[in-house]
């Protein structure tokens, strides 16, 4: 079954330095930086709760002479999958917390995010992993991009119904999961302009064996990106019946915090 996706709306976020998809309340499909800036991204060594976590970002962006509207992606950890429900209930939360920040283009939610859940040594609670931001660089470094979490579901979709080859764990039902997942991914990286040749990370959230699926439909479509492989987070998605989720990033600049 063919399933068509649709890319969403590239808009300028100027205060940011960035351009975003538009995604759903909680968070956008994607980013790709303006002219004259670089995303940035930054992996939490230790992940702290978000709350501490978005405060510590305000303080990073602060020092780093960064506004608030650059901050342009969020990584988060969670204890468990949750129900649909309470994914409902935990993105209305975040996005007040961001929208409080008045970082809202137009109203727009414009950080994109993943979200996952550990299979091993999971959090007591929901976690800041990672963020990205953009600062100035040289205009001809050329665009970086961050692409937001996806899993087996259409663009916009927030119901089990959509939920493709829903509870068919075997290797066809697992094929169809990620063959789906990989043409989202390539939809949003031609929404943001950009292309797998950029891509300097491939990341993998499930619990799933991943052969011969990483061979075959990950890096045999990413061409020369295929030399920097596919990471494997030994996760679920953060709903629960979503098996497979990626998300790929292009960055020159990552940075670790302690």
């Amino acid at each position: 079954m063919n399933h068509k996706l649709h890319s969403g709306q590239l808009t300028d976020n100027r205060a940011g330095g960035f351009r975003f998809l538009h995604g759903i309340a909680a968070y956008s499909g994607g980013v790709v930086s303006n002219p004259g800036f670089e995303i940035v991204y930054v992996t939490l060594q230790q992940p702290v709760p978000i709350a501490v976590g978005l405060d510590r970002i305000a303080a990073f962006l602060a020092v780093e002479g960064r506004p608030k509207a650059a901050l342009c992606s969020i990584s988060l950890r969670s204890p468990r999958p949750y129900t649909f429900q309470g994914f409902a209930e935990f993105n209305a939360g975040y996005a007040a917390i961001l929208k409080s920040w008045d970082i809202h283009v137009n109203g727009i939610n414009p950080v994109a995010r993943t979200n996952v859940a550990p299979v091993i040594a999971p959090p007591h609670e929901p976690v800041l992993y990672g963020f990205a931001f953009t600062k100035p660089c040289p205009a001809n470094g050329g665009p970086t991009f961050v692409v937001a979490g996806a899993g087996e579901l259409p663009e916009g979709v927030l119901t089990r119904e959509g939920i493709i080859s829903l509870g068919d764990t075997s290797a066809d039902g697992m094929r169809a999961k990620s063959q789906f997942v990989m043409d989202l991914i390539e939809n949003r990286l031609q929404g943001l302009g950009v292309e797998w040749a950029l891509a300097s990370t491939v990341n993998v959230y499930t619990a799933h064996c991943l052969t011969p699926i990483v061979p075959e439909i990950i890096l045999s479509r990413i061409g020369a990106a295929a030399i920097h492989g596919a990471c494997w987070h030994y996760s679920r998605p953060p709903v629960e019946e979503i098996e497979f989720e990626m998300d790929a990033r292009g960055t020159r600049t990552e940075l670790r915090w302690d």
